[in-house]
């Protein structure tokens, strides 16, 4: 079994000044991942306007798997032109660790 996780930490438009505004931005971000059949929530900035951080985590029986689905996940927010990606933490846990 592999669990491999993501975090995506996000800079929202500039427009992005109210509570309201930033979940207009995040959740249409977080729906659009949850189509990957992953675990998906807003983990941090929650109380941050302009900025937010977003998890992803799946688990699988091949590291392959996982692999594809982080790479799958990333593309997804990459392809979103309304954000900005300011960095993205990975991390895989397996058997053999």
């Amino acid at each position: 079994m592999y669990t491999a996780t993501a975090v995506f930490d996000l800079l929202l438009p500039t427009d992005s000044r109210s509570l309201k505004t930033k979940r207009s931005y995040v959740r249409p971000i977080v729906a659009a991942l949850r189509k990957f059949e992953v675990a998906v929530a807003e983990v941090g900035a929650l109380d941050l306007h302009g900025r937010t951080e977003i998890g992803v985590a799946a688990v699988g029986s091949t590291a392959t798997h996982v692999r594809e689905l982080m790479a799958s996940c990333e593309h997804l927010v990459s392809g979103r032109p309304e954000v900005e990606i300011i960095a993205v933490r990975h991390q895989l846990i397996g058997d053999d660790d």
